[in-house]
């Protein structure tokens, strides 16, 4: 459960930001977005290394 403590006087807008900051880095909604639909463990390691490779090309694409 997250918890946000407000302050006295905290602008409920603040309070909301917290909370939306705080739920995102829990991971909740990426983990039910990876769940929605099985994929093979090969097919996640070959998007790894595809991913992998394109950032390579564009780290040395910058130099």
């Amino acid at each position: 459960m997250i918890i946000v403590p407000l302050k006295e006087g905290e602008n409920i807008e603040k309070a909301l930001k917290k909370f939306k900051r705080k739920y995102e880095k829990t991971g909740v909604v990426k983990e039910l977005r990876r769940r929605q639909e099985f994929r093979k463990p090969s097919v996640v390691k070959r998007e790894q290394k595809l991913h992998a490779v394109y950032v390579q090309a564009m780290h040395r694409s910058e130099e």
